[in-house]
């Protein structure tokens, strides 16, 4: 019998500072995380981590203090391949959210059909180097989701981007890579892994997020070596650009939390240009989640 309970994650710094960034309407947060209420949404057992309720009436309370008009929850892998808390948050608040779904193998293409409905636009899958009961990468799922314009979004870790590529571009229509595809910030912008990121988003299929520096950074924030590669993408593909906040940071066991104002406000050192950190807030969400589209 297996008896492993897996760690708590700290919860996120329950005061948000004001940040000194004003965005503009329609500014999207495109990769977030929700858990709870716990007694109705039990974790995975295979999940690594367990959380605090992390409620989206909370984030729409944070989404108001900085002015976003809506954000984009991405199912944590806390929940596995199960798609119930997803689309009850979906169902619930339809003009706040929108979804990318950790999909079982075995989903019906109707139930792709009812997920496209309540407005999930991804499916998500991670390199079994990130563990859990997540799913992989799979040619098979990626042209089933493509038939409803969903997009790919992989988690690589570390330098792994430099293995995956050629099979990321094999697959089927747009691929989103999370938190700056996980590519270590100490090795800089001229690293192959980098410059591997630079050469797919040739392509014009690839997208990053600029989210999650501390997926990527060793350092306390505001994680000043993720600046050098942030400002590279932007000056390489601001059009395929979004940001995340990551909220609410799991998984950040004997580190620093950070503070969700300061990490909007890093896009003031990012993204310089307000014009072009516009275009990352909200014309690129409203084009990659189709947010103009009806379901």
């Amino acid at each position: 019998m297996n008896t492993h309970v897996p760690p708590l994650t700290p919860p996120p710094d329950p005061n948000p500072k004001t940040p000194r960034l004003v965005c503009p309407p329609g500014a999207v947060d495109c990769h977030i995380h929700l858990f709870g209420p716990a007694d109705r949404y039990p974790f995975d057992p295979g999940s690594k981590y367990t959380s605090a309720d992390a409620l989206p009436e909370t984030h729409i309370a944070m989404q108001d203090k900085f002015g976003l008009s809506m954000a984009v929850v991405v199912s944590g892998g806390g929940y596995g391949p199960n798609t119930r808390h997803l689309t009850d948050v979906l169902e619930r608040f339809p003009d706040r959210f929108r979804g990318v779904a950790l999909l079982p193998s075995d989903v019906t293409t109707e139930e792709i059909a009812r997920l496209d409905r309540l407005g999930v636009r991804g499916a998500r899958f991670v390199s079994p180097n990130h563990g859990g009961h997540m799913p992989r990468l799979s040619a098979d799922m990626a042209a089933r989701i493509a038939d409803f314009g969903w997009h790919v979004q992989f988690y690589p870790h570390g330098t792994e981007l430099v293995d995956y590529a050629d099979e990321l571009l094999k697959m089927p229509g747009t691929i989103v890579l999370d938190h700056f595809a996980c590519i270590p910030a100490e090795g800089g912008t001229e690293q192959p892994a980098f410059r591997k990121l630079l050469e797919i988003l040739d392509t014009g299929r690839v997208w990053v997020k600029l989210s999650g520096p501390m997926r990527c950074s060793r350092q306390e924030p505001p994680y000043s070596n993720v600046t050098p590669m942030a400002r590279a993408l932007v000056r390489h593909s601001p059009e395929r650009l979004v940001w995340g906040s990551d909220w609410p940071h799991v998984n950040m066991t004997g580190r620093t939390m950070p503070n969700d104002g300061d990490l909007i406000d890093m896009l003031l050192d990012w993204v310089e240009d307000e014009d072009v950190r516009n275009r990352i807030l909200v014309d690129n969400p409203a084009e990659l989640y189709g947010l103009n589209r009806k379901s």
